[in-house]
């Protein structure tokens, strides 16, 4: 049975729906903890080939079409959980796996597939504004879709989101704090490796070298 174990970090809200710093996720063999300070020496936990299965899930993506993990089978694909709204840590998150990709060869660059976290937030004219202003690979894809689909997602990889709403001046306010992690899935869609913020683009990108090594 997988182990489901979590961690707090420093809650940074700022904005609408902005919020991060919740960490919570599942791990059979957790190798180290987040924190708010420097960036983690690695991946905060590896697995085998074999080990972890990823949870399949089927969406759609910015332009409404499908998107899935089984569609990347056979490319490595980097599944992260993104706040389309946020202005805080998320672009840094999204721009640091974006750095990571485009230091690889096109051939050995993965997918990323990046699940929004925020319901409210999932309208194409966001999702493609930042896909621009945060100047992304054409790699990236969003994975977005009604709340009761998005919350199994974030179940079945163990992503903590917590909403509060308030009302100001007659507005609607949803701050959303949520787990700030990305995992690397195989071309088989096995899990490898996760990383949990703080983390740098360089241990992403060392842990897809040593994948494609491994494969070749």
């Amino acid at each position: 049975m997988r182990v489901r174990w979590g961690l707090w970090a420093l809650a940074a809200l700022v904005g609408i729906g902005a919020g991060i710093g919740l960490i919570v996720f599942r791990s059979s063999s957790p190798t180290r903890a987040a924190s708010s300070g420097p960036p983690i020496d690695g991946p905060a936990a590896t697995w085998a080939a074999g080990v972890r299965p990823a949870p399949a899930f089927r969406l759609v993506d910015q332009n409404g079409q499908p998107v899935s993990l089984a569609g990347q089978r056979g490319r490595p694909v980097l599944v992260t959980f993104i706040d389309p709204l946020c202005r805080n840590l998320c672009p840094i998150e999204a721009q640091r796996l974006d750095t990571a990709v485009r230091s690889l060869p096109a051939a050995m660059r993965p997918a990323i597939l990046a699940v929004s976290v925020n319901v409210y937030g999932n309208a194409r004219a966001n999702l493609v504004q930042d896909v621009s202003h945060w100047r992304l690979v054409p790699e990236w894809r969003w994975a977005v879709g009604s709340a009761p689909q998005l919350g199994r997602v974030w179940k079945s990889y163990g992503i903590g989101v917590s909403v509060a709403t308030k009302t100001i001046a007659g507005v609607t306010v949803h701050n959303i704090t949520h787990t700030e992690a990305a995992y690397l899935v195989d071309g088989s869609g096995d899990e490898r490796a996760l990383f949990v913020w703080p983390f740098t683009a360089a241990d992403v990108e060392h842990s897809l070298r040593q994948l494609a090594a491994a494969r070749s």
